[in-house]
């Protein structure tokens, strides 16, 4: 499985690294080093997922992940030396998919990078509407409305809720869902599904407190009301 891969970091050393690391797993890899040439590839290349550095010179990952967003359905990674949660609180607000902290394996990337695009490529035969109430999920065109009203989704905020969707009505665990959306490398790490589902609610306009759409199932893990 191929796919093309955009890095965007400022130091040459991990451009060289992570070009010859994914280069060698068969992945089409450029390399930029700041936020300007990164917004101006992602437009021209269409990157299927982006690999983002935060401690970008001039506009920082930050200002480039929101410049971003709007305009591409690239996954986004970020690769930073910053563990913090306020930092991972903060990527993932501005529009990122994952965090990843450096330094990271290969091994890792490469598996986050293929599952990513497995699931991109994985459009279920049938019907390619799935509705709960007026949530409506078109999974041939990828594209969530309620109410008629067009809802725009993170990748990662779409494949969260798509996976729900084809298992309407039925408990999906913490686990199957990170294992499902990030990969075998993420499981373990609920606060993933616990951030993402609160983010699709917000942009679903769902209650927390008194859900129409995602519901908790206490211990488990949340199930999509058919």
């Amino acid at each position: 499985m191929s796919g093309r891969v955009l890095v965007v970091d400022d130091e040459v050393e991990m451009q060289r690294a992570l070009r010859a690391g994914l280069s060698y797993h068969d992945f089409d890899v450029r390399a930029v080093g700041t936020g300007t040439a990164a917004v101006r590839e992602a437009a021209g290349w269409k990157p299927d997922v982006i690999l983002l550095d935060l401690g970008l010179p001039g506009m920082d990952g930050f200002a480039t992940l929101r410049a971003l967003r709007p305009m591409t359905r690239a996954v986004v990674i970020v690769v930073s030396v910053m563990p913090g949660e306020k930092d991972k609180v903060r990527a993932l607000d501005a529009g990122a998919d994952d965090y990843v902290v450096k330094p990271f394996g290969t091994e890792e990337l490469v598996a986050r990078i293929r599952a990513v695009l497995r699931r991109q490529a994985d459009v279920p035969s049938g019907e390619p509407v799935i509705r709960a109430g007026d949530l409506e999920i078109d999974l041939a065109r990828r594209l969530v409305s309620v109410g008629g009203q067009a809802v725009r989704l993170t990748p990662t905020e779409y494949e969260l809720l798509r996976y729900l969707a084809l298992h309407a009505g039925k408990p999906v665990t913490h686990t199957t869902l990170l294992r499902q959306v990030w990969g075998d490398y993420a499981v373990g790490d609920k606060y993933n599904t616990r951030y993402v589902v609160a983010q699709i609610r917000k942009k679903l306009g769902d209650d927390p407190a008194n859900p129409r759409y995602i519901v908790n199932e206490p211990g488990v893990g949340y199930r999509l009301e058919a």
